[in-house]
């Protein structure tokens, strides 16, 4: 560091508000613990209306959903990585992977919420947790598949570079593979927090047997609003969430992008670089500044050093023999795992269900998977060209980063007024007229990858096109869709589960005393869960799954392979 860049010794009023603002988010974050270890003995207080509860309900929304992200990002980090890194654990870990993602949130809710209630059964806390990982289904599949597709498009040449280098496998991880994915990582996890906007409502709604917990946040308090039919509510509970999403994108992402600017893939500068008033501000900050390059030389030592498993056995899990009898074994373990699995699932549903259930879920199932290929397809024409436009334009994308994340944080229960009232004063077919709100679950999962793949592209790349005179339709088809197709179908494959899951609560929409059924799997799913029929709802995720699967490895997974042999930045 040279003495014009050093930070000052002095301190200032930026240190001052700095140091603010991490206070701040400090006593928020004792006052949401505080809360979540609140006793249940006294009963649960009634949810309240009250237009001055909602920054506490906030608050405490925001607080479940930044937990799940942290817990997103790790299982990301460690799951995406052994599946790219071994053969033997990609062929489990990715049709897993697919299956998860395609179990909708209330399956999840259903089956975990017994469990982390009994866990801290006198407080919120076990309620909290159970919520923490519903949210958490939302949101690391996609930060997973992300991860996951950039591990595996990682440029030859910086493969070389490494083995060059002799570097660890730790040292190549923190210094390569890291860095690599996080232009993509970064736009998914905000893909990723709206996705948990989404299924919020849900999230926060435990039952377990007659108990049943009301957690204060915005997702309760709008699902009060929609079951009483307040449409007041409704536009606070609207503006309290754009609020909250215009803190946590100037505080959290908006700093974040401007940093991951710097792991561009590209031999020359970016024309324009993402900008943030907090980085400025921390920039010229003095103490605060040296504080945190401290702590940045610590992690990055800690990414540089030499960790490697002992001689004996590095060299021991190099011999194929081994490898082989490893995967062996996995395979096993999980195929155990299954068998168990289907057995109790078997115990529990037999004699519960006949052919004409299986036949129910069975067309339910087909008439989503038709309206999930149409809105793929839809998502795909009207976001490629969008995505690209806003992520090979920074100031562009700074600008409409808050609004296409509050859009994809709407919840689309928050628009059942509009449709029950439309379909039943105009006597619409709810089979047709319900399928549009599908599409809140399909269309961002496109966008937000396809504007992390235009952010990734090398600006050289342009540069080379541009001397080429290479435009219009032979731009797109020959520089530009091959340069993001594997962010496209990283994003597709999650659009495809997100839209499934989706179906849930877009088949089945109440409004007051008014209820439409949209006919397909996710009503099928929805009904049987409002009737507490376990062994149908575990029909009805099952058919899903198996759904879900099929499509991933009949066309997904293929284009994924295709973009990883053809497509590679090298």
């Amino acid at each position: 560091m040279t003495p014009a860049t050093a930070p000052s010794c002095r301190a200032g009023w930026r240190d001052a508000v700095l140091l603010a603002l991490l206070a701040a988010l400090l006593a928020l974050a004792a006052c949401a613990i505080r809360h979540m270890l609140a006793p249940l003995d006294g009963g649960q207080p009634a949810l309240s209306l009250d237009p001055g509860a909602l920054p506490l309900y906030a608050l405490r929304s925001t607080a479940r959903m930044l937990l799940a992200m942290a817990a997103s990002l790790l299982f990301a980090l460690v799951y995406a990585t052994a599946a790219a890194k071994s053969r033997h654990a990609e062929k489990v870990l990715i049709p897993l992977l697919d299956i998860l993602q395609s179990v909708p949130i209330l399956g999840y809710l259903s089956a975990t919420a017994a469990f982390f209630v009994a866990l801290a059964p006198h407080t919120y806390l076990g309620a909290e947790l159970a919520s923490v990982f519903a949210i958490f289904t939302s949101q690391a599949w996609n930060m997973a598949f992300s991860f996951y597709q950039a591990l595996r498009t990682v440029p030859h040449d910086l493969d070389e570079v490494c083995q060059g280098f002799r570097l660890s496998a730790w040292q190549r991880f923190w210094r390569l593979e890291f860095p690599f994915a996080v232009p993509g990582l970064l736009w998914n996890a905000m893909m990723s927090m709206s996705g948990g906007w989404f299924f919020v409502v849900a999230s926060e709604a435990i039952a377990v047997g007659t108990l049943r917990i009301d957690l204060p946040g915005i997702g309760s308090y709008a699902a009060k609003a929609t079951r009483l039919g307040d449409l007041h509510a409704i536009g606070y509970a609207i503006g309290a969430m754009l609020l909250t999403i215009l803190a946590y994108d100037q505080l959290l992402f908006r700093p974040l992008a401007a940093w991951a600017d710097k792991y561009r893939y590209e031999q020359t500068a970016a024309q324009a670089a993402p900008r943030s008033w907090l980085n400025a501000l921390y920039r010229r900050a003095g103490p605060v500044r040296a504080l945190g390059e401290r702590g940045a030389a610590w992690a990055q030592a800690i990414g540089g050093a030499r960790l490697a498993l002992p001689g004996t056995l590095s060299r021991l899990a190099a011999k194929p023999a081994v490898q082989k009898l490893c995967g062996r074994l996995f395979y096993l373990a999980t195929l155990a795992a299954l068998i168990w699995l289907v057995a109790a699932a078997y115990g529990k549903v037999a004699g519960k269900l006949g052919l004409e259930d299986v036949a129910a879920a069975l067309r339910g199932g087909l008439l989503t998977l038709v309206r999930v290929a149409l809105l793929v397809t839809v998502a795909s024409l009207v976001w490629v060209p969008a995505g690209v436009l806003i992520g090979l334009r920074p100031r562009l994308a700074e600008k409409v980063q808050p609004l296409i994340q509050f859009l994809a944080a709407f919840p689309v229960n928050l628009l059942y007024p509009v449709f029950v009232l439309l379909i039943v004063r105009y006597q619409l077919s709810p089979v047709w007229w319900l399928s549009p709100l599908m599409i809140f679950g399909t269309q961002w999962y496109i966008l937000f990858n396809v504007i992390a793949g235009a952010t990734a592209f090398p600006g050289d790349f342009r540069e080379a096109a541009a001397v080429f005179h290479i435009r219009r339709w032979r731009w797109w088809r020959q520089v530009m869709l091959p340069g993001i197709f594997p962010y496209y179908v990283t994003g597709a494959i999650t659009a495809s589960g997100g839209s499934w899951n989706a179906s849930i609560v877009a088949e089945w929409v109440s409004w007051g005393a008014t209820t439409l059924d949209g006919g397909g799997l996710g009503a099928y799913i929805a009904r049987m869960t409002q009737a507490g029929d376990f062994a149908r709802i575990a029909l009805g995720v099952a058919v899903m799954s198996l759904m879900v699967v099929i499509m991933n490895r009949a066309l997904w997974r293929p284009l994924h392979a295709f973009a990883e042999r053809r497509t590679r930045l090298d």
